[in-house]
């Protein structure tokens, strides 16, 4: 009787310990568990912890509810100004209503992958390629506002949604870089005629200050001197103006205190004439005597 007795407690903690086995679930700190009995979903959501289900009749579904980072494969697309681009992006979401997310869809990971595509597209059609390259936060933000109008019946959240790059023709990056390469040449010459109009009012100034003192310009003369001899060249070209020679006739003091007249110039006698044949004989001349 009483091996009997032994026999039923150790085959009841065997059964009691196989139904706990199968009825024993664990919901990570991440995690929500979803029971269905009988196929239909009870209303009390596992937090996580221990939880405890019947088994053969109910089914527990674990649900994540971290951000996942969908990355979404790059779309082809022609814009608003007809130029043809590839872009790709990735979506960040998360789970907020674990019951929508396992009963109103399907997959709820491939939905807002397909509906991150088709939002793309439509993105690409309806912007500039400019507005692509440069003003990416408005087109984040309504990229944005279009996956997730549909996604909030999947108790799904969007938390963000990011463009990642935008691939361009080897054709229309050659002529954005021609593009880029003109413009800089045009503020450089801009830049080149303004500094040349500065330097002309300069001069000007320059000049008329020079034009009052004539003792400027021999002094402007040999600091240029200096600035070319400083390169130890060889051979110097010095130009000599002429004014500098007026200047200095005028300053030199005349022997006496007397200011002499430059010396008269004489012109040289005329040459001899030449002895040659008679144009009309053909013989020669005598040659004219001295008197």
């Amino acid at each position: 009787m009483v091996e009997e007795l032994l026999t039923a407690a150790i085959a009841a903690g065997v059964g009691i310990a196989v139904y706990m086995g199968a009825a024993a679930r664990v919901v990570k700190q991440y995690e929500r568990g979803l029971v269905f009995r009988f196929g239909r979903l009870r209303e009390e959501i596992r937090p996580p912890g221990f939880a405890m289900i019947v088994p053969v009749i109910d089914r527990i579904h674990k649900v994540n509810m971290q951000i996942v980072t969908l990355p979404v494969p790059a779309q082809e697309g022609i814009t608003r100004d007809n130029v043809t681009v590839r872009v790709d992006a990735v979506v960040y979401f998360k789970v907020v209503d674990p019951a929508n997310a396992i009963v109103a869809v399907e997959d709820y990971r491939f939905a807002v992958s397909q509906m991150a595509q088709t939002s793309l597209r439509s993105i690409i059609g309806k912007s500039d390629l400019d507005d692509l390259l440069s003003n990416r936060e408005m087109l984040n933000q309504g990229l944005e506002l279009m996956i997730d109008s549909p996604a909030v019946g999947w108790g799904v959240q969007i938390d963000r949604v990011e463009i990642k790059d935008v691939s361009l023709p080897e054709t229309m990056k050659r002529s954005m870089a021609r593009q880029a390469e003109a413009d800089r040449e045009r503020r450089a010459r801009v830049i080149n005629a303004d500094a040349e109009l500065q330097a002309s009012h300069k001069l000007a100034q320059a000049a008329e200050v020079m034009s009052e003192q004539p003792a400027a310009l021999q002094l402007r003369l040999l600091q240029t001197v200096v600035a070319v001899a400083a390169e130890k060249n060889s051979t110097l070209v010095l130009p000599f103006p002429v004014e500098l020679l007026r200047f200095l006739e005028r300053a030199a003091p005349a022997p006496g205190g007397a200011e002499q007249a430059p010396p008269a110039v004489t012109a040289p006698p005329p040459p001899p004439p030449v002895a040659g044949p008679d144009p009309a004989s053909g013989e020669p001349q005598d040659e004219p005597k001295a008197d």
